[in-house]
């Protein structure tokens, strides 16, 4: 159930024979891009959700550990070598894999789309996979992680492929806001796996501008703009948690 790691395979480019367009008919396996019904991304729509109020945190439970920056061509993606924890869902444990970015955003929220959408890959012992999505908009203040890994990411820059970053911790990427949206979908890459659970920060975050042009900059022309295009919702359930904290409750009464 992973992503396609060598890009020369496929592309974004409009018009093209790799385009997204085209990616099920490349090869069998990847059948699921053209023929699948529960294609990501789509466009989260608040007027067709179901809110669950007062529902739990996402619990994360994550820690450092040794890291690989690699860049895959199609985008930058950072592997944790080790055990760097987990989010639990439904009482399924999925550990931390990867993390990665696109830019725009893949995710829509009402037909908004923003500067960039971070991913942090997950997977199960039964190698489900579970993605935990964050918006960006280009702003005054900068990404924390990003801002921690952007020596390193300037050298995948000078066609450098492959980088140890050493101890890195996950924790520094903030995805644990108040309200979030969860459906069942796909990734977003070849092969375009179908069963994914999407859970994706209704908080909208910043972004340097520096940053998110050092994320184009870094990978292949073709994949400057790396997002897949917006996919049928075919009558998924989108849930909308809202978390709301004992203190809130407190005031509320």
């Amino acid at each position: 159930m992973e992503e396609v790691v060598d890009e020369r395979e496929f592309d974004y480019m409009r018009g093209s024979k790799k385009g997204p367009d085209h990616w099920g008919e490349i090869k069998k396996e990847w059948s699921a891009c053209k023929h699948g019904d529960m294609q990501s991304p789509i466009d989260l729509s608040c007027a067709r959700v179901k809110i669950i109020p007062r529902c739990q945190q996402l619990h994360t439970d994550y820690f450092s550990s040794n890291a690989t920056m690699i860049n895959r061509g199609h985008d930058i993606a950072v592997y944790w070598k080790g055990d760097a924890g987990s989010i639990h869902i439904n009482g399924t444990e999925f550990f931390l894999k990867q993390c990665h970015w696109h830019s725009p955003s893949e995710h829509s929220i009402n037909g908004r789309k923003y500067d960039l959408e971070m991913h942090m890959v997950h997977a199960s012992g039964e190698n489900k996979i579970c993605v935990v999505g964050a918006f960006y908009k280009i702003g005054h203040r900068p990404d924390r992680f990003l801002s921690r890994v952007e020596k390193d990411m300037k050298q995948l820059v000078d066609e450098e492929v492959e980088r140890e970053i050493g101890e890195t911790n996950p924790s520094g990427i903030q995805t644990r806001g108040n309200m979030y949206y969860r459906y069942l979908g796909s990734l977003t890459t070849p092969p375009c796996t179908e069963g994914v659970i999407w859970n994706i920060d209704r908080k909208i975050r910043t972004v340097s501008e520096a940053q998110v042009r050092l994320l184009r900059e870094a990978v292949h022309d073709h994949a400057e703009r790396n997002s897949r295009p917006r996919q049928p919702r075919n009558q998924r359930d989108i849930l909308y948690f809202r978390f709301k904290s004992r203190a809130n409750q407190k005031n509320k009464f």
